[in-house]
C-alpha cells in the first residue's frame, strides 16, 4: 500500500511567479584602432609633459631652475594631498594640524643627513617611521574623540609642534634652520625633480594597494557610518589607527622630500596657514579620488608660487583684467574653488576630469562620469 503525497495547489502569486532572468550584458567595450591611437597619443602626451619637459628634454619650453623647483614642489604637496586624503576621504576625520606630521619628516630627515652623516636614501624610511610613531600616539590619545572634538586635538597637536617642538635648536636648528642636503648624483633641481616623481609614484602605488585590501575598504566604510561599520564587526578604533599612521608615513615622506628640496629648512615655514593649505587641495581635488587629489595639490603648489598667475601673465589676462598682486589671487580662487566644490561638484576636481580619465584607460567617453558614490558596508564583510 503505497502513500501519495498530495501538494498544495499553487496560488495565483506563484503561477505567475517567474524565476529571476539573468540579463546577458553586451560585450565590453572596446575602442577601434582610431580609439587605440588617440588614447596613445593622449598617454605619450602626459608623459612628454610630466617626464620631458621638466628636463628640457624634446621641448619647445626652456623651464629655469626655478620653474622645475615648482614642479618638484607641486609633486611634493601631491604626497601630502594623498596622505590627507587618507583621513579625510577614507576614514572622515579631519586634521587641521598636519603640517605637524611634515615638519617631523622634514626635521627628522634634515637631522639623520647632517647630523648622523647618513644618506639621504635612508633618512626618508627613517622620517617616515617617526611620522607613523607620532600619528600613532596622537591617534591613541583621540580615539575616544570624533567629529569637531577630533579636528581639535589634532589642531592643538599643530600648534603645539609649531610653538615647542619646532623649536628645539638641536633638531631643527633654531631660527637659522637646518641643512638639508640632497642626495648625491641628485643636486641640480633637474635631477631632484624625477626623484620627488619616483616618489610620488611609489606612495601612489601604496595607496592604490591600500584601497584594494580589506582593511583599505573597511577604512572607507567608517567615513559614511562608523556605528554601523562597528556592527558589521569592522574594529573603528583599529582601523582609524591604520588611516592615522599611514597619513602619518605619507605625511612625513613628503616632508622628507621638502626639506631637502629647499636644502635649508626653517621651524617658520610649518605653520597653521599650511596647514588649511593641504585641507583646501585635497578637498578641492576630490576626496577618495586619487587622481583629483593629486591635480588639486598641483594646482595650489603652483597657484601659491605664483607659476600660473605668470603663464597669465603672460597672455595680458591677470595683468590687464584683473590688476591684482599674485598672492591676492591666490587668496581668492582657493575659497571660491572650495565655495563651488561643496555647493555644485563635491567630487571636486576628480569628478570633472572622470570623463577623460575612463576614455583614456579604455572605456567610452561619458560625460556623466565621476557621480560621487556611496561606499556599501556589506563590500567589507568578506
Amino acid at each position: 500500500m503505497s502513500a501519495t503525497i498530495e501538494t498544495p495547489p499553487e496560488t495565483p502569486a506563484e503561477k505567475t511567479a517567474v524565476l529571476p532572468t539573468v540579463s546577458v550584458d553586451e560585450k565590453p567595450y572596446r575602442p577601434g584602432m582610431s580609439g587605440v591611437l588617440g588614447r596613445g597619443v593622449a598617454w605619450a602626451a602626459v608623459a612628454w609633459l610630466v617626464l620631458a619637459v621638466p628636463g628640457n628634454h624634446l621641448s619647445p619650453f626652456d623651464l629655469g631652475v626655478s620653474d622645475v623647483g615648482v614642479l618638484s614642489t607641486a609633486a611634493i604637496f601631491a604626497i601630502i594631498g594623498l596622505s590627507l586624503n587618507v583621513l579625510i576621504g577614507y576614514a572622515g576625520t579631519i586634521s587641521l594640524g598636519h603640517q605637524a606630521f611634515v615638519g617631523i619628516g622634514a626635521f627628522t630627515s634634515a637631522f639623520v643627513v647632517t647630523d648622523l652623516g647618513m644618506e639621504f636614501w635612508l633618512a626618508v624610511p627613517i622620517a617616515a617611521i617617526m611620522g607613523g610613531v607620532q600619528a600613532a600616539v596622537l591617534g591613541a590619545i583621540s580615539l575616544r574623540l570624533s567629529g569637531l572634538y577630533f579636528a581639535l586635538v589634532t589642531l592643538a597637536y599643530g600648534m603645539f609642534a609649531e610653538e615647542s617642538l619646532f623649536g628645539i635648536a638641536a633638531l631643527t636648528g633654531g631660527e637659522g634652520g637646518k641643512a638639508a642636503p640632497r642626495p648625491i648624483g641628485f643636486e641640480t633641481d633637474y635631477q631632484y625633480y624625477y626623484v620627488c616623481v619616483a616618489f610620488l609614484a611609489l606612495v601612489w602605488w601604496l595607496d592604490l594597494r591600500l584601497t584594494r585590501t580589506k582593511g583599505g575598504r573597511a577604512l572607507q566604510a567608517l567615513r559614511e557610518n562608523p556605528r554601523v561599520a562597528s556592527s558589521y564587526g569592522i574594529n573603528v578604533k583599529a582601523y582609524t589607527m591604520l588611516a592615522f599612521v599611514v597619513s602619518g608615513v605619507f605625511a612625513a615622506i613628503g616632508g622628507s622630500l621638502l626639506a631637502h628640496h629647499d636644502e635649508v629648512i626653517v621651524p617658520s615655514s610649518f605653520d597653521f596657514e599650511l596647514a588649511l593649505l593641504f585641507v583646501l587641495m585635497t578637498v578641492v581635488g576630490g576626496l577618495r579620488n586619487r587622481l583629483g587629489v593629486v591635480l588639486g595639490s598641483v594646482f595650489f603648489a603652483l597657484l601659491g608660487s605664483g607659476f600660473l598667475v605668470e603663464v597669465l601673465h603672460l597672455t595680458g589676462f591677470v595683468e590687464g583684467v584683473i590688476g591684482l598682486p599674485k598672492e591676492f589671487v591666490a587668496l581668492v580662487i582657493g575659497p571660491i574653488l572650495l565655495l563651488l566644490t561643496i555647493t555644485r561638484y563635491p567630487g571636486g576636481i576628480g569628478q570633472q576630469v572622470a570623463p577623460i580619465r575612463g576614455w583614456m584607460l579604455g572605456g567610452r567617453f561619458d560625460r556623466h562620469a565621476g557621480a560621487v558614490k556611496e561606499i556599501e558596508v556589506n563590500d567589507v564583510r568578506a
